[in-house]
């Protein structure tokens, strides 16, 4: 019977799996993205309410979180329309918000929800590095890894039902497969990292949208460096936890950078 059961779950894997239209590889993805994007929208309004928000007005750190959101946004649906991908942002409403909280995170959900923790600043401490971050995370929704990641966790947990009925019959745990895939709360170093291919995607794109919003790529460097001093040689911060080591991330940031520079126009220019 056990055998008979992974055998379907194997093919429903295999028939729900799509192609990435951006990155052109193949996704398990067992969601609809308008679904993701409900239950995201959903989660980021709970997420703030639980939070403290830090006001744009007043504060340069959230104005400096919303410009930057603004303009990676405006970048990827330049990207998007010039590849002809416009209709895959369908649904999605921008929102960055910049949250009070000594972790050192940020995290982007279906839909443009942005999320950056005070915490990171003194680590990224200019507005390029803070964007490459931004880009970052910006590209790992783009890319759907969190639906990807969601869809995994629902097989092995729930075997891989439909969320409206995951979400009827188990709501707490669902929700908190949800939270896991996409780095909400405090739990977010406890999480498996991206897989090697999810990194690189992230990183690549991610260089691209905010050298078209203006910001240097090359800060990108400078920004792991002190990733990894942050860390002192013990447990990293919660943003790098789940990402390779600060070495091996630098050396493919290298390797990236020839093709970023090529997006990259200073704003004002």
């Amino acid at each position: 019977m056990k055998k008979i059961l992974l055998s379907f779950l194997l093919i429903g894997s295999l028939v729900s799996c799509s192609r990435n239209p951006i990155t052109g590889r193949n996704q398990l993805s067992l969601f609809s993205e308008s679904e993701i994007q409900t239950m995201a929208a959903a989660e980021y309004q709970s997420f703030l309410s639980q939070n403290k928000v830090v006001g744009t007005s007043g504060s340069k750190d959230a104005e400096m979180v919303r410009r930057i959101g603004t303009r990676i946004s405006n970048a990827v649906t330049e990207y998007y329309t010039k590849n002809g991908l416009q209709n895959e942002l369908a649904g999605y409403k921008w929102e960055y918000n910049l949250v009070d909280s000594k972790e050192v995170n940020a995290w982007c959900m279906p839909g443009g929800k942005i999320v950056v923790y005070t915490g990171l600043l003194p680590i990224t401490q200019n507005e390029a590095a803070l964007a490459v971050v931004m880009g970052h995370e910006i590209a790992h929704a783009l890319a759907k890894h969190g639906n990807e990641r969601m869809s995994q966790g629902m097989v092995q947990q729930l075997g891989g039902v439909a969320l409206q009925v995951a979400t009827a019959n188990k709501p707490a745990q669902t929700q908190q497969i949800f939270m896991t895939a996409y780095g909400l709360g405090s739990t977010y170093g406890a999480m498996l990292p991206f897989s090697r291919s999810n990194e690189l995607e992230a990183d690549k794109y991610g260089l691209i949208f905010s050298s078209m919003a203006g910001y240097n790529p090359q800060e990108a460097i400078p920004l792991w460096e002190r990733m990894a001093a942050a860390s002192g040689g013990n447990r990293p911060p919660e943003f790098a936890s789940t990402h390779p080591a600060e070495a091996t991330r630098i050396e493919k940031l290298k390797q990236l950078m020839p093709e970023a520079l090529k997006y990259y126009k200073p704003v004002g220019k």
